[in-house]
C-alpha cells in the first residue's frame, strides 16, 4: 500500500502563495499603489477596467533600469531589506517581494520604466516572473505597470468575488485610505477609459478629508501634530506590552527620507537602525468638532501607522472613549490618527498583505492619543477657528424653562497646567431673552447657550468628583420597581424598604442633595443608565435653566469655567453650545469692503 501524502506540484504551491497576495483587483491596485509610493511617485494615475479584469497604475516616482526590471517580479526580489535585521526597521510600503510575483502568476503582467536621464524599457513576464520581452520604449521618467487577465486561469476566484459595483467600492476605499496617509500625492483614477475621481494634493489630511467627505469643509476639522517620545525599544512603555491588528484593513509604512542620487530604483531605502532609534514619534490628528460634523456609523475612526491605514480595535476604541459625552446619542466621530512611529516599535510580518501588525507599548500609544484629542477639543489661541459660521444663526436652540433667580458657584471647581494652550479671552457683554450670553472676544463675538454650557461645566465636575452625602432626613420614594432599586443601589444609592412600597434613599449626589426637586431627581436616576448616564442626568438637572436671569459678574463666572472644560464645544448630550459670529464674517455681511463713493454710484 503505497502512501497518500504527496508534495505538491511547485506550480500549485506557487498559485496558492499568490492567492494569499492577491485575492482581488483592490488587491492589485494596493500592490502597485504601494510601489509606486516607495518609489517617491508625487502624481498617480490609476486606471481599471472591469470586463477585462486589468488594471494599469503609472506614476512619476523613480524608475528602474533594465536590470532591475528583469528581476522586479522574481520571487522574493527586493530591494528594500537586504538582511534579518532590517526585518526590524522597515520603513517602506512593500519589502517582500511578493506583489510584482505573485501579480505574473496569476495575470499578464507588462512594466514599462524610465530611470532619468537614461533609457526607457518595456518587459513581459511567465507565471514564474522571468522576463520574456524586452524592448526599449519612450516613455516620461517613472514607471507604468499594466495587468491583464487577472484570475484568466482561476475562474472559480472571479466567480467567488462580489459583484462589479462592489468591488468598485472596496478599490475607491482603498484609494481612498491611502490617500490620507500621502496628502501630497495627486490621485487622477479612471474606470472603463472614463474619469472616475480625482484627489488634490494637501499639507495635511485636513485638506484630503473634504474631497472623500462631501458635506465636510476645511474648518469642520480640527488638525493638531504633536511630537511625542518614542518609548525604549522593548520597553512596556504606560502599561504592558501590546500587540494590536485588525481584519479586513490596509496597512502601510513611510519614512519621508529620500536620496535622489540612489540608483537602486522604484523602492525606497530603509533606514539605518542607529538612526532610527535617535527619532522622537510624531501623533498627527485631524479631528470632526463635535459640533459640526458627525457620523452614523464608526466608519470614519480611522489610525494609520508610519504611512498605512491600520484596522486597530484597541486605538479605535480609545478614540471613541475620548469623544465621548461630545456627540448626540448615536452618532460617532470623524476622526484620523497617524503614527509616525520608530520602526523598531512595529512589527509587520503578521500578514501576508500587512493587514495586521504588532505594536509594542500599546498602552502608552492609547495615552497620547487620549491626550491629544482632548487638547483639539478645546477652544485655545492656539485651535481657534476662525471660520465664518454665520449660516447657523437660523438654527439657535429656542428652549424654554422656568424662571428664576440662580446663584452660580464662583469658587474654582477645576485646576488646568498652566502650560495648556491658550484659551480665547471672552467678555461677557449681555443676555439675551435670557437664555444666550453675548460674549465679544479680539476677533468677534459669540452666542452661548447658558444652559448647556454650565450643563458641560457640572457635567466634567462631577466625572472628576461624584460625591455621595447623606440625607437628613432621608428622600422617601414609592412605588419603585425591581429594576429601578437595582439601578440606584448601582450608581451607590444607599435605599432601604420604609413601608408598604416605600423606600428610604439615604443619601444622594452632592448637587441635588438641597435641591426642593432631589425626590424628582432620584425618580429620574432609576430609570436607567450607567454612572454616566447619572452624571449626565444629574448635570442637566443642577444647571442654570434658560428664563434664568444672570447679571454680569454670573455671566463671566460661567464663561470662565465653560472655557476651562475639557470638551467645550458640546454638551454631554452633544448639543453645539456656542455660536461664533467673526468680524471677517460681520465684515462681509454688512459690505465693509465696498469703496464709499463707488457704494454711492459715484
Amino acid at each position: 500500500m503505497t502512501g497518500s501524502i504527496q508534495t505538491l506540484p511547485m506550480e500549485v504551491v506557487n498559485l496558492i502563495a499568490a492567492g494569499e497576495v492577491i485575492d482581488s483587483l483592490a488587491a492589485v491596485v494596493r500592490e502597485l499603489v504601494e510601489n509606486a509610493l516607495d518609489a517617491g511617485a508625487t502624481r498617480i494615475a490609476v486606471a481599471v477596467w472591469f470586463d477585462l479584469w486589468r488594471v494599469c497604475v503609472a506614476d512619476n516616482g523613480t524608475g528602474m533600469d533594465l536590470t532591475d526590471l528583469q528581476k522586479a517580479a522574481s520571487a522574493h526580489s527586493t530591494s528594500k531589506i537586504q538582511s534579518r535585521d532590517d526585518l526590524y526597521k522597515i520603513t517602506s510600503l512593500g519589502f517582500r517581494g511578493e506583489a510584482l510575483h505573485s501579480i505574473a502568476a496569476l495575470a499578464e503582467l507588462e512594466i514599462c520604466s524610465r530611470l532619468t536621464g537614461f533609457e526607457g524599457w518595456r518587459c513581459t513576464y511567465n507565471t514564474q516572473g522571468e522576463a520574456e520581452e524586452t524592448e526599449a520604449v519612450a516613455i516620461a521618467p517613472g514607471t507604468v505597470v499594466t495587468v491583464s487577465n487577472l484570475f484568466g486561469k482561476w475562474r472559480l476566484r472571479r466567480q467567488g468575488l462580489p459583484s462589479r459595483s462592489q468591488q468598485q467600492r472596496i478599490i475607491q476605499a482603498t484609494i481612498q485610505n491611502i490617500a490620507l496617509c500621502h496628502p501630497s500625492v495627486t490621485w487622477q483614477v479612471q474606470h472603463s477609459d472614463r474619469s472616475w475621481f480625482t484627489i488634490s494634493p494637501g499639507k495635511t489630511a485636513q485638506q484630503i478629508i473634504p474631497q472623500l467627505l462631501k458635506p465636510v469643509r476645511v474648518h469642520d476639522l480640527q488638525q493638531l501634530t504633536l511630537d511625542v517620545p518614542t518609548p525604549e525599544e522593548g520597553s512596556q512603555g504606560a502599561g504592558e506590552m501590546g500587540r494590536w491588528g485588525g481584519e479586513g484593513g490596509f496597512t502601510n509604512i513611510k519614512v519621508t527620507k529620500k536620496d535622489s542620487s540612489e540608483t537602486r530604483p522604484y523602492f525606497r531605502q530603509t533606514m539605518p537602525l542607529s538612526e532610527a532609534k535617535g527619532q522622537n514619534s510624531t501623533l498627527s490628528l485631524v479631528l470632526g468638532l463635535p459640533d459640526r460634523c458627525h457620523r452614523r456609523r464608526p466608519d470614519w475612526v480611522k489610525v494609520a501607522t508610519n504611512g498605512r491605514l491600520v484596522r486597530s480595535p484597541e486605538l479605535e476604541q480609545t478614540i471613541l472613549t475620548a469623544m465621548a459625552r461630545t456627540l448626540p446619542r448615536d452618532r460617532y466621530p470623524i476622526c484620523f490618527i497617524h503614527l509616525q512611529i520608530c520602526p523598531s516599535q512595529i512589527d509587520w510580518n503578521r500578514h501576508p498583505a500587512k493587514a495586521e501588525i504588532y505594536l509594542h507599548s500599546l498602552s502608552y500609544w492609547q495615552e497620547q492619543i487620549s491626550q491629544a484629542i482632548e487638547q483639539a477639543l478645546r477652544i485655545g489661541a492656539e485651535n481657534f477657528d476662525t471660520a465664518s459660521q454665520s449660516h447657523r444663526v437660523g438654527k439657535l436652540l429656542t428652549a424654554s424653562a422656568k424662571k428664576g433667580v440662580y446663584h452660580l458657584d464662583e469658587s474654582p471647581k477645576q485646576e488646568r497646567n498652566p502650560s495648556d494652550i491658550g484659551l480665547v479671552e471672552l467678555k461677557a457683554v449681555a443676555q439675551v431673552r435670557n437664555m444666550y450670553i453675548l460674549a465679544e472676544h479680539d476677533t468677534g463675538m459669540w452666542l452661548i447657550e447658558q444652559h448647556i454650557a454650565h450643563e458641560r461645566v457640572l457635567y466634567e465636575q462631577l466625572c472628576d468628583r461624584w460625591q455621595l452625602v447623606p440625607l437628613e432626613p432621608p428622600v422617601i420614594l414609592n412605588h419603585l420597581t425591581p429594576v429601578q432599586l437595582e439601578q440606584l443601589q448601582r450608581i451607590g444609592l444607599e435605599i432601604e424598604p420604609f413601608g408598604d412600597q416605600l423606600w428610604a434613599v439615604r443619601n444622594a449626589p452632592a448637587l441635588l442633595h438641597q435641591r426642593d426637586d432631589c425626590a424628582d431627581a432620584l425618580l429620574e436616576l432609576s430609570l436607567g443608565g450607567d454612572l454616566q448616564n447619572a452624571q449626565v442626568a444629574t448635570a442637566c438637572r443642577s444647571a442654570i435653566r434658560n428664563g434664568t436671569p444672570l447679571n454680569l459678574d454670573q455671566m463671566q463666572t460661567l464663561l470662565n469655567q465653560w472655557k476651562m472644560t475639557r470638551h467645550p464645544r458640546t454638551c454631554p448630550h452633544g448639543r453645539p453650545i456656542y455660536l461664533p459670529l467673526e468680524e471677517s464674517a460681520l465684515a462681509r455681511f454688512f459690505r465693509r469692503h465696498w469703496v464709499i463713493g463707488k457704494s454711492h454710484g459715484i
